[in-house]
């Protein structure tokens, strides 16, 4: 497995890295969660990523447990803070990172976090107590660095002027959807974090699953995938329209003739970019995890690129645009 370092920091983390977003949290049984996350160390996968919002605490207390039969020092841990925990309790305040970072702890059966990320950008607080809060996390030992998710270059560029100011320590890592549909963090954000050694640690790298290529236009999602789960489907719909999944149809030949599994393909192309530390992927069986880390080291040569951009045509978004259901007030990765 590759491993690539986040940032600035002295985290070396695995370049495919297992999420709980919606499978742990609980799309699928307890069982599967285990078998997944021991397939991901058998991998050489050593980087976790989840948040406390993912099934209202239920994601990072299933990892707690099952994280405790391993050596802490063999993986790295990331989770999030922001959206709703409950009524009251949400967002990016002194008060409230102080009060969910503790939480997030206890969850998780540790005594550190070794990346924790804000999940989105809190308008409703001053800019400088969330970064001086987050500083205090990282002072006192909670945490060991910081990062963020779906920000907008504006945002981080405030955060990189006001920082200094309050005593914050910087981030290491920002986490954007980006995956070859989704491609508008290219434009502005990747040129800013890199001027600035912070790395990216991307979610969604398989489009929920559509760059699997087992959804077909026309055809209703086959039982058992997550398009056909209620309790997982909420954001995949908006990826099942038929120009995406002939598009995506396209790149099966592509993918066959370099010798790789359509996931493979597409982490692959996500992978092939140095501001990248690692991509998240997600997985309900040991054997998509298998599949998914072999990609590591793939190396696409310039004709299969050539011929992946002439098969998606102008499927994928190129523009400065939030990710799909991104605002601050819906919940994504």
């Amino acid at each position: 497995m590759e491993t690539r370092t986040i940032g600035t920091s002295d985290l070396e983390v695995s370049v495919v890295s297992l999420g709980s977003w919606l499978t742990y949290s609980g799309g699928i049984e307890r069982d599967q969660t285990v078998a997944c996350t021991r397939a991901a160390f058998d991998a050489g996968i050593t980087f976790f990523d989840t948040a406390n919002v993912y099934g209202r605490g239920a994601a990072e207390t299933a990892w707690g447990e099952i994280l405790k039969e391993y050596d802490r020092d063999s993986y790295v841990l990331a989770t999030k803070v922001f959206f709703p925990m409950s009524d009251t309790d949400r967002g990016l305040s002194a008060a409230q990172i102080a009060k969910q970072v503790d939480a997030s702890l206890e969850r998780l059966q540790t005594d550190h976090i070794d990346l924790y990320q804000c999940h989105r950008y809190d308008s409703t607080v001053p800019l400088e107590e969330t970064l001086e809060a987050l500083g205090e996390v990282v002072r006192s030992g909670k945490a060991r660095y910081l990062g963020f998710s779906e920000w907008t270059p504006e945002q981080i560029e405030a955060a990189l002027e006001v920082g200094p100011s309050v005593g914050f320590p910087g981030f290491v890592s920002s986490q954007p959807q980006y995956s070859l549909l989704w491609r508008a963090p290219e434009e502005e954000v990747f040129p800013l974090t890199l001027a600035h050694d912070i790395s990216h640690v991307v979610w969604s790298p398989l489009a929920e699953g559509v760059l699997s290529g087992k959804y077909k236009p026309g055809e209703a999602p086959a039982a058992g995938t997550r398009a056909a789960s209620p309790e997982m489907s909420t954001f995949i719909k908006d990826r099942l329209d038929d120009a995406t999944l002939e598009a995506v149809q396209r790149l099966v030949p592509i993918a066959e003739g370099a010798g790789l599994s359509m996931p493979q393909l597409a982490l692959a192309w996500v992978l092939r970019r140095g501001e990248l530390a690692s991509a998240i992927i997600g997985a309900s069986r040991p054997e998509q995890v298998h599949q998914n880390a072999e990609a590591a080291g793939v190396s696409l040569d310039d004709d299969v690129l050539a011929a992946i951009d002439e098969a998606l045509g102008d499927v994928p978004v190129t523009g400065t645009q939030l990710a799909p259901g991104a605002s601050a007030g819906i919940l994504r990765r």
